[in-house]
């Protein structure tokens, strides 16, 4: 006995001050832990403040039982069953049931609420019973964040996200400025493997992240994606983009890119704008005439022979749309009205005995160069080089009307901005500044490129043929007196890689007579642009229409018309000196009036739209308006002395 005595001694001194250390850390590693409390990203806004993503705390609410005493528990469970009932929903009975089980189940971890807002929480953690806190009350609540976007799936790819799935759009590529620093709290094991926090504050509070503040405008955003989405549904296409983009500084101020489900809807599926590198069509016509001018070889004047819309090139077929073609035009033709054979035959003229003086011009454009937009995964663009292996006989023509090159739409973009902007070539960009606490942190501003890609002659005289285009070309149907705009369609055939059917057979590339690219690139107003555009449209239904000036362009104009109704630009193209002067003299008359009785409604029958709201807000009043034009019908006759806050309604054509 003596022996087994000293034995269980030492034991125990062995245990408690030899191995004791070892024991007692185990000991908290299996029922002490640090939790992670991870930081809040920054918030992602809009230029104007709309905020685009956050993170929004979300709590679970759980209640260990035991933690009250019981006459407290009786004492209160009516009263906490009430509060419950009130913010959930369910019955009074059915939270005093479901406590009540809890108590003589002596459960330590019941489940009240999951995913409750933060405003929730806080009137939770006030209910009776619950006041008491962790150790009397047995509130317990656990925090995590969910990332929301507050105007929903729109430019949801853009905005991003940087999660299991990895990173992508604006979250993905701005990651380690958003992601901030985390916190810990200690948790304490109990029953049944669960864990609850050990105090009811954290050990260490998370820092949030940074705010990105992008270039993105929500109203041009909205009209940009419905505008887009409505033609998608109206030809059932595959997919398609569109962009939008300040001319003078790069901004990205609308993205939409959306894709088709298997049910026929649609949804930010891909970052098609920056991702997808294709065969533009019709669009590279502008970048062929361009150095066709820059090397002085031919100008807009001279006549091009497209004989009957039909020739053949090694073989190989080159076709205008126009059945029985053109005939002889002039090369500014050629392009307003996107005579393949026309282009084709002067490039081919010029620059088949050199076609490498052709494509380092195209290159001297900067359109084999990405756009090193911050967002990850962009296309690469390819531009065939005559010392390739891949090089055919045929490459140059094909080149002309935009064949055998590729480029995102981002990047045809990038191109035409440039020709907008004096040609000066600018980089695209989504974000602003970085804000910590409201202060900026770093800020983004307009990169050049290239401070000129062509010389002024040549941007004054594509930029001149653009606006025929649209005035008397391909866009036509998309015309408007009201507001100007100059561009260019494009429609090309999609290339079908090698595959096998669902036969197993094997089909070889090939170009499909079935699914076409329509597109349509430019800028508005014409004369002194402030916006550039590309909306890009792929495998429209073949029998409801696949051309660019069918299927692209009326989406261009919607986002133009409507950012002119809704932003109006002060340097667009409107003839009020030339063809509205005795109106202009009325304005300028009422305008004396104005600034001397202050009290007067003016005459503003016949004036356009926007300059009439203007005038009427100048001086005090609320102006609401039907329709868009040139005002038909005012509310309050010109003449009348009106008050300052009063409401006139105007009726536009």
């Amino acid at each position: 006995m003596m022996l087994f005595f000293i034995v269980i001694v030492f034991r125990v001194f062995k245990l408690q001050y030899v191995e004791g250390d070892k024991y007692r850390q185990l000991s908290l590693e299996k029922t002490v832990k640090n939790d992670t409390i991870f930081a809040n990203r920054g918030n992602v806004y809009a230029a104007d403040g709309n905020l685009l993503a956050t993170s929004m705390s979300k709590f679970t609410i759980r209640m260990d039982v035991l933690a009250v005493n019981s006459e407290v528990f009786e004492k209160n469970i009516r009263a906490l069953s009430e509060s419950l009932s009130g913010l959930l929903g369910k019955s009074t009975n059915y939270y005093q049931q479901k406590l009540r089980e809890a108590k003589k189940r002596k459960n330590r971890y019941l489940l009240i609420a999951r995913n409750v807002g933060y405003n929730d929480y806080v009137k939770m953690k006030n209910f009776p019973i619950f006041k008491l806190g962790v150790y009397r009350g047995g509130f317990i609540a656990e925090h995590k964040t969910v990332r929301v976007h507050p105007i929903g799936k729109i430019a949801e790819r853009t905005i991003g996200y940087d999660n299991h799935r990895g990173g992508a759009g604006i979250e993905g590529a701005f990651a380690e400025y958003m992601q901030g620093e985390n916190g810990w709290r200690l948790k304490q094991r109990i029953a049944k493997g669960q864990w609850k926090p050990i105090n009811d504050v954290n050990e260490k509070e998370p820092i949030d992240g940074s705010d990105v503040i992008t270039t993105i405008d929500v109203n041009i955003q909205d009209i940009t994606h419905h505008a887009l989405l409505r033609q998608l549904e109206r030809f059932e296409a595959d997919h398609g983009c569109a962009v939008v983009m300040e001319v003078e500084t790069g901004e990205i101020k609308a993205i939409s890119n959306l894709g088709r489900t298997s049910k026929g809807k649609y949804y930010e599926k891909r970052n098609y704008a920056v991702w997808e590198s294709h065969e533009p069509g019709s669009t590279f016509k502008l970048a062929s005439l361009m150095v066709a001018l820059e090397d002085k070889v031919a100008d807009t004047s001279d006549v091009v022979d497209c004989e009957k819309g039909k020739i053949f090139i090694n073989n190989r077929k080159v076709e205008d749309s126009k059945r029985g073609g053109y005939g002889k035009i002039s090369l500014a033709r050629v392009f307003e009205v996107s005579s393949n054979v026309g282009i084709v035959k002067t490039i081919q003229k010029y620059y088949d005995k050199n076609p490498n003086k052709f494509t380092d011009k195209i290159k001297s454009f900067g359109l084999d160069q990405l756009t090193g937009v911050k967002i990850m995964g962009e296309g690469k663009p390819y531009i065939p080089n005559p010392s390739e292996k891949s090089w055919h006989p045929i490459s140059l023509e094909w080149m002309a009307w935009g064949y055998g090159v590729s480029l995102t739409p981002l990047q045809t973009l990038a191109f035409y901005n440039a020709v907008a902007n004096d040609g000066k070539l600018v980089k695209p960009f989504f974000v602003k500044e970085l804000r910590v606490g409201g202060k900026v942190e770093k800020s983004f501003t307009t990169e050049v490129l290239k401070d000129k890609i062509a010389s002024q002659t040549t941007l004054d005289k594509v930029r001149k043929v653009m606006e025929n285009v649209v005035k008397k070309g391909t866009a036509s149907n998309v015309y408007s007196p009201n507001f100007s705009m100059a561009g260019k369609t494009g429609t090309a055939k999609k290339y079908i890689p090698k595959h096998k059917d669902e036969n197993g057979e094997t089909i070889y590339g090939h170009y499909s007579n079935k699914k076409y690219v329509a597109s349509f690139a430019g800028f508005f107003p014409a004369k002194k642009p402030k916006y550039s555009c590309i909306v890009v449209v792929h495998s429209p239904k073949k029998e409801k229409g696949y051309y660019g000036a069918t299927v692209a362009a009326p989406v261009f104009k919607e986002i133009a018309q409507k950012i002119y109704t809704s932003n109006p630009i002060d340097n667009q193209l409107v003839s009020d000196k030339i063809e509205y002067a005795s109106l202009d003299k009325n304005y300028q008359n009422y305008y004396r009036k104005l600034r001397k009785y202050k009290t007067i409604m003016p005459k503003v029958l016949g004036m356009s739209g926007m300059d009439a709201i203007a005038l009427l807000e100048n001086m005090g009043l609320n102006v609401k308006f039907s329709g868009m034009g040139k005002v038909t019908e005012q509310s309050i006759n010109n003449g009348v002395k009106v008050k300052k806050g009063a409401t006139v309604y105007l009726k536009l054509s």
